[in-house]
């Protein structure tokens, strides 16, 4: 009977626990915040191809002109992110917290990375992230991580709003992986968290280049060189061929890298933020229930305004440790 009734909570309580809601899970306010960013972005990255004549370039010093504003709007769209789910009670200052640490421990990664091989270790973190915390989590960390990382190892220029932008992405696609709820913490969803960590490294490194590609309209073959005004199947023919040419040898040794340390400490790291974020309980809400208006006080002290000699104690009311008389008995001789 005893280990029936046991068998019964255990099965009553193990739902609960794995029902943890996630802090940036989207909402309407936040997911118009994310789109709102998203779309700086893709107009950041694309308005010099609705340009008749894009303004030429170098790769260090594309966008140098809109690159601020670009930033002064991005930053504002995460913190609107932000605040809407402060708003609506799912952020409070434990999710902030991890939110920090975690863009802290990003930002100390990447300096681990090679320049010269393109592998970079800052990547890791926004997948099981993302994962684990939700889209919404993901893309202000992505965001945030390649701030701070900015600022730690002196890389701010008018490439830093695109690098935050894709990494944001990054991030967010990690959140919206179709992973089903029986493959949570197991070998099939990390080999897929590897796999999107691959394709991620090539996805960046692609996007990254379009940044300053239309821009650079000289010194760059025939080929491989953007044409203001031709044909998007030329364009993209172009582009891809210049990706092969400049950025493929990079972007390889990121995804290899992003896909082996998912393989290697994506489990324990997912485990370990699924576990925060269940115990941090971010779901968790105040209500304050009134008692009823026939209901005693509770008597929490008795000198100089104690009840009668006579009276019997009220039901509920709180003595202090020892000196509660036992039931049945009355106050005073």
């Amino acid at each position: 009977m005893i280990q029936t009734v046991l068998l019964r909570n255990r099965a009553r309580r193990v739902p609960l626990r794995r029902r943890a809601r996630r802090p940036l899970a989207l909402r309407p306010r936040s997911a118009v915040a994310l789109l709102l960013a998203s779309a700086v972005g893709v107009l950041a990255f694309g308005w010099p191809f609705l340009a008749a004549t894009p303004p030429h370039a170098s790769p260090n010093a594309a966008h140098a002109g809109d690159a601020p504003w670009i930033f002064l709007t991005v930053l504002p769209a995460v913190l609107a992110v932000v605040l809407a789910e402060f708003a609506d009670g799912r952020l409070d200052a434990k999710a902030i917290a991890i939110l920090g640490v975690l863009a802290g421990c990003g930002a100390a990664l990447r300096p681990f990375g090679g320049e010269i091989t393109g592998a970079s270790p800052v990547f890791f973190l926004l997948m099981p992230a993302g994962r684990a915390l939700g889209a919404g989590f993901g893309f202000c960390l992505g965001v945030l991580t390649l701030f701070a990382s900015a600022l730690l190892t002196g890389g701010v220029g008018p490439w830093l709003p695109f690098q935050m932008i894709a990494a944001g992405w990054v991030g967010l696609g990690a959140g919206c992986l179709p992973v089903p709820r029986r493959w949570h913490g197991r070998w099939p969803e990390i080999a897929m968290l590897a796999g999107y960590g691959a394709c991620a490294g090539l996805a960046y490194g692609a996007v990254m280049d379009l940044w300053f590609w239309p821009l650079q309209t000289t010194g760059l073959a025939a080929g491989i060189s953007y044409v203001p005004g031709a044909d998007p199947l030329t364009e993209l023919r172009h582009f891809m061929a210049f990706y092969v040419a400049t950025s493929l040898g990079f972007d390889i040794p990121r995804a290899a890298a992003n896909a082996l340390l998912v393989a290697v400490a994506g489990r324990p790291v997912l485990a370990a933020l699924r576990r925060a974020a269940r115990r941090a309980a971010f779901d968790a809400t105040v209500s304050v229930t009134p008692l009823p208006a026939d209901r005693p006080e509770p008597v929490t002290s008795f000198p100089g305004n104690g009840p009668e000699p006579g009276t019997p104690f009220p039901p509920d009311a709180r003595r202090p440790a020892g000196s509660a008389p036992e039931a049945g008995r009355e106050c005073g001789p």
